[in-house]
């Protein structure tokens, strides 16, 4: 019996049945590849920018860092030459203060006999003052402020302390520093603040205070204070008196007064001359200062002032003074200007003021 033969359709499909699963198979194997490879390369993209952004914080920090260490190379460079500026400026008042020893040395004042001299005089005239019989009238309990030195301690002085329109005048030239010329020196240099507590200076604005404070209630006054040019302590009252009575006001004037630093040359003319602008004049007057002018009404045209220009300056500022007022001075120690005791107290004598040369636990 013959075999029945299966039909050839039949195996076809068969054969494209198991190529369809093949092929699908492949697609599958080739699907999981493709997305195996997808989330290794994000996760890869992910770690690459983690490491960008570390870079760029770390450029962004060290960009930072740069910026800081330009302004401290700036602010060390600035420092420098604000240090060597400094330097130049010390060096130049030496040469002047060498120059201005050397003037004296010319003048004949190098002689131990002629310090002793001019000691004994200056010892004389304050033996003098002291014996002095006090003028003003008893205020007792009629003053506007209360000044209490240190210690308690009252001293005759015999200043003149009545008047009705009474001047003072305050030098504040950078000699108010301290007493000598190299101390003067090393001042000038330091901050501010430390030069606002230099002892000499302290204690003319405490003479100020006690002059103020034992200014009779009725009286009226004004503070012009003086270096190279000359102004009213108060700003808008050049020219004006103002009360005594009002004590807001002396507060005020005492208060601005301590703001200031002393600096610059001296000008006892300039001084003088703002005396001028008051109406009506006054007919009481107050110099506290520590020597003799270092220029007129202009400054000198080279840098250095001898003994007798100083004095030439000082003469010339006298004649402004309007006549018949009593001057009193208040001179505190000063090195290298021998003449200046001698002149001031002459002229305290001629115009019928007083001359006090005081310690320093004054007032």
């Amino acid at each position: 019996m013959a075999r029945k033969k299966r039909p050839f359709t039949t195996f076809s499909l068969s054969f494209l049945d198991i190529m369809s699963c093949g092929f699908g198979a492949v697609i599958l194997v080739f699907l999981i590849i493709d997305h195996s490879i997808e989330v290794q390369s994000k996760v890869l993209n992910k770690d690459l920018l983690s490491e960008v952004n570390l870079l760029e914080e770390d450029i962004s920090d060290g960009e930072k860092d740069k910026v800081r260490l330009r302004n401290i190379l700036s602010d060390v460079d600035l420092r420098i030459v604000e240090a060597q500026g400094r330097a130049t400026r010390i060096n130049e008042d030496i040469s002047e203060f060498e120059a201005l020893i050397e003037s004296l040395k010319r003048d004949g004042y190098t002689e131990r006999s002629d310090i002793e001299s001019l000691k004994a005089e200056i010892q004389s005239l304050e033996e003098e003052v002291k014996k002095l019989k006090a003028a003003a009238e008893d205020n007792s309990g009629n003053n506007a402020r209360t000044f209490v030195g240190e210690g308690n301690r009252q001293y005759l002085t015999g200043l003149n302390l009545g008047g009705d329109n009474i001047a003072i005048l305050l030098d504040i030239s950078s000699s108010m520093l301290a007493e000598k010329l190299v101390n003067i020196i090393r001042l000038r240099n330091m901050r501010p603040d430390i030069q606002r507590e230099a002892g000499k200076w302290v204690r003319a604005l405490n003479t100020v205070d006690w002059l103020t404070a034992q200014l009779p209630v009725s009286s009226k006054y004004q503070l012009i204070t003086f270096n190279t040019k000359a102004e009213s302590i108060l700003p808008k009252s050049d020219g004006k008196w103002l009360e005594v009575a009002d004590q807001a006001q002396l507060d005020e004037v005492s208060t601005t007064l301590r703001k200031l630093v002393p600096s610059g040359g001296t000008s006892l003319e300039n001084a003088f001359v703002a005396l001028q602008a008051l109406s009506p004049s006054p007919d009481n007057i107050f110099l506290i200062t520590d020597g003799l002018p270092t220029q007129g009404i202009n400054p000198p045209r080279g840098g250095k002032v001898s003994g007798k220009e100083r004095l030439k300056h000082y003469r010339q500022a006298v004649r402004a003074l309007p006549g018949g007022v009593p001057v009193n001075i208040i001179l505190a120690p000063m090195e290298g200007d021998p003449m200046a005791a001698s002149e001031f107290w002459q002229l305290a004598q001629i115009s019928r003021g007083s001359f006090l040369s005081p310690s320093k636990d004054w007032p």
